[in-house]
């Protein structure tokens, strides 16, 4: 009997997407749209989508114009790669285009939507991009940390130095993962004044949890969540990515936290740093004079979105030849190009 209504419900629900497929497709035909591909019921365009997906893009855009309109299941898709539509989207109608929509990642790697990177425009959007422009990001902020950069770089030549005398004069260097242990590390030094890499770190425990969560996170960076885009799968949710994500988001949660605290303890009852003031101390501060909305969660937020970007650069450190950073102006800079030739230089 279970059996029997679970089929029934299934066969109602599909019932009732294709019925609203049909109706949608006949009302927009009407309508002045993008061109779009032939698409298959239910999934739409979602058969198209195959990597190299640039590539695929580039393909679609070259056949049906530089903009096109695309469906993923329930998703609406424009593929823009007209430099003239680019800049209507972008600067004359940057607030219709501003939110993003809502994924099972982004609900469990955002803090359910609140992050400065998913949180839709609004009224906590527009504080989150104060806080960070006035109180985080500005140049002031950044230039504190110059010190810091220096010694890291620093710790990374000399160990360099000493690889190579030990090498007799000459040894191979993975560039590529020296410069991302070197971003990690002046991330995590301006964020908890600690180090994950390289010599002296005093927390190795802690060093091998933020190595695993990182792993984990790349690992599901690339899973494409099929719920996403046909919400009734997310019911059954057959890929195991919920159960997969709440684990993860509970290590990386209870991760952050305990730096939080670890911070809060070194700030003492009276607001006293012991050691350089980082990232967390200033956001403590700021947690003193407006406890309602300086939350322990917008904190963690805020460092999770940090550690989101960096995990990009670990993602396109794959592909990239060579990273390089900007040290002095504080900022951590992508560059490819003559990036193959420094690395045959140096190996």
């Amino acid at each position: 009997m279970g059996l029997t209504l679970s089929s029934i419900l299934i066969f109602l629900v599909v019932l009732l997407f294709l019925l609203r497929y049909f109706l949608l497709k006949k009302q927009q035909s009407y309508t002045n749209k993008p061109p779009s591909p032939p698409s298959l019921p239910l999934i739409g365009h979602y058969h198209l989508v195959k990597e190299p997906l640039n590539q695929t893009l580039q393909a679609l855009s070259a056949k049906y114009g530089g903009i096109l309109s695309l469906q993923l299941g329930i998703r609406k898709v424009l593929v823009v790669t007209s430099p003239t539509a680019v800049e209507e989207c972008f600067t004359k109608n940057d607030i219709i285009f501003a939110n993003r929509p809502s994924t099972l990642s982004t609900k469990h790697f955002s803090y359910n939507n609140t992050t400065i990177s998913i949180a839709p425009y609004g009224d906590h959007w527009r504080n989150l991009r104060r806080i960070a422009a006035l109180e985080i990001f500005s140049p002031s902020r950044i230039a504190m940390f110059t010190s810091t950069r220096r010694r890291e770089l620093m710790l990374l030549l000399n160990e360099l130095l000493r690889d190579s005398k030990l090498g007799g004069g000459s040894t191979k260097v993975d560039l590529k993962s020296k410069f991302i242990e070197l971003a990690f590390n002046v991330l995590s030094m301006t964020i908890a004044g600690k180090r994950y890499y390289g010599e002296n770190v005093v927390d190795a425990d802690g060093a091998r949890r933020v190595r695993f969560i990182m792993r984990e996170m790349l690992e599901h960076s690339g899973n494409t969540n099929l719920g996403d885009l046909l919400p009734f799968l997310q019911w059954i949710d057959f890929q195991g990515l919920e159960k997969r994500f709440a684990s993860l988001i509970e290590k990386l949660d209870r991760f952050l936290q305990d730096l939080v605290n670890e911070r809060r303890e070194n700030f003492g009852l009276k607001g006293k740093l012991s050691g350089e003031k980082t990232m967390i101390d200033h956001l403590l501060s700021l947690q003193e004079n407006e406890p309602e909305y300086y939350t322990n969660e917008l904190i963690k937020g805020i460092i999770l979105v940090w550690l989101q970007q960096r995990l990009a650069w670990w993602l396109v450190g794959f592909d990239l030849k060579v990273l390089i950073l900007e040290v002095e102006g504080g900022g951590l800079q992508v560059v490819a190009g003559g990036g193959s030739w420094a690395g045959r230089r140096w190996s």
